[in-house]
């Protein structure tokens, strides 16, 4: 029984000495996950990852083929891969999701146009919560009109070997222009992007206008027709939608304003231009500056103007052209909403008419019973006279009730009629 703790304690040593060190399986570090399979996002263990990370949220990538991919990244990821400030990701944010704004950076455009909200480069479109239902029509336009816009097109076989050539910029490739005879002026790419944004916007507006004007007229008419609880609801929820509708077409109508006001903004959002300026220096600064420096600018003649060297930096024509037609298509939308207003404030002037009618009506019937009541008064009070048990001549005489009544009523009808015709000589009493 004594032999048991000696053996114990001899043996606890040696065990501990020759356990080899080991290395918990808990503190194992995880396996990294591969950068691609992020972007992509599928696979279990991406998923995992992007839960565990916060303030993730989905967006698209579409470049300028149309092709398209959804990605799950947080705030740091956007900014390093957008080169944007912290604040411009606060913009696209849920407090100013009823906000107009379209901000140049120096490598990005940040739009913020109703529902769209989206990072524009030279190169791709990062659209925030592309499945959203008033987004996907914007997604939808994207991918059909951006394959044709940004396709060249050749203006004979001696020029194809030119025309074919391309810019490489990361991991896209961007058509170079051909010249002028051969490629119709095309906008950059992103105006085309602002383009569809602007359409997609535009289009949604207009509709909700329509729809507001459809249902605005009868309910309208209704109230014209018939004062009502009921009538006077409906009217009060149509002017509320129609301020919310004002002030959202407003605000994305100013936002064009300012810009269309400002040609430094404008010309901040010449992205493509940026880009070439800065190949033009890098080329200037190169050992091998001779070739690229002249296919750089072959590249940066043509494609409607937006493509320019420094010198057609305050060139801001096409976008000036593009932001107007929006612009003129806002202000007959909002001159739209203008007139429904204007319709129900005649509507509600019709409807005060007619209740300070109803309201004159009812002050000349009380009037005229004020009258009746002065006139019942003037009997009552001889009545009540003769109703006291006051000695007199006129008890003596018979056969004189009936009669002294009737004169009586008749004096008061008579002084009713002179009253009222003071009235109506007064135009106190309607005809």
């Amino acid at each position: 029984m004594g032999k048991g703790p000696f053996s114990f304690r001899r043996s606890s040593p040696r065990r501990r000495s020759k356990k080899p060190p080991s290395q918990s399986p808990l503190a194992t570090p995880p396996p990294t996950i591969p950068g691609s399979l992020l972007e992509n996002g599928g696979g279990g263990a991406a998923t995992k990852a992007k839960k565990k990370t916060g303030g993730a949220r989905l967006w698209m990538r579409v470049d300028r083929t149309g092709r398209s991919e959804l990605v799950e990244w947080d705030k740091n990821t956007i900014i390093r891969h957008a080169a944007i400030p912290a604040r411009d990701l606060r913009i696209l944010g849920p407090v100013f999701s009823h906000s107009s704004n379209i901000l140049a950076r120096e490598r990005a455009m940040v739009v913020n146009l109703e529902f769209i909200k989206a990072i524009v480069t030279a190169e791709e479109v990062l659209l925030l919560d592309p499945l959203r239902q008033e987004v996907l029509p914007f997604v939808e336009q994207l991918r059909l009109q951006l394959p044709f816009k940004n396709q060249p097109k050749l203006h004979g076989p001696a020029d194809e070997q030119e025309n074919e050539m391309q810019a490489s910029i990361g991991r896209q490739w961007l058509p170079a222009p051909e010249s002028a005879e051969g490629l119709q002026a095309e906008l950059p790419f992103e105006f085309q992007v602002l383009e569809i944004a602007l359409e997609v916007v535009c289009t949604f507006l207009d509709s909700s206008v329509a729809d507001l004007e459809r249902g605005a007229y009868p309910v309208l008419d209704e109230l014209a027709r018939n004062v009502s609880t009921k009538n006077l609801e409906h009217v009060r929820s149509l002017k509320s939608n129609l301020t919310r509708l004002l002030a959202r077409v407003q605000k994305v109508r100013d936002e064009i304003e300012h810009l269309l006001d400002d040609n430094e903004d404008m010309a901040q959002l010449y992205l493509t231009r940026k880009w070439l300026q800065n190949q033009q220096f890098e080329a200037h600064s190169g050992a091998t500056a001779s070739n690229n420096l002249s296919n750089l600018r072959r590249l940066g003649s043509t494609r409607s103007g937006s493509f320019v060297t420094s010198n057609d930096d305050n060139d801001v024509e096409e976008l000036e052209m593009l932001l107007e037609a929006y612009f003129m298509q806002l202000d007959g939308t909002r001159n739209k909403i203008l007139s429904v207003r204007e319709y129900i404030d005649d509507t509600e002037d019709y409807v005060n008419i007619q209740l300070d009618n109803h309201r004159n009506e009812l002050i000349q019937l009380q009037l005229t019973l004020t009258i009746a009541s002065f006139a019942i008064a003037v009997e009552t009070l001889i009545a009540g006279a003769f109703g006291m048990n006051i000695p007199c001549e006129l008890y003596e005489i018979n056969n004189l009730f009936w009669p002294f009544v009737g004169s009586i009523s008749a004096g008061c009808i008579f002084l009713f009629l002179i009253v009222w015709s003071y009235a109506k000589w007064k135009k106190l009493l309607g005809s």
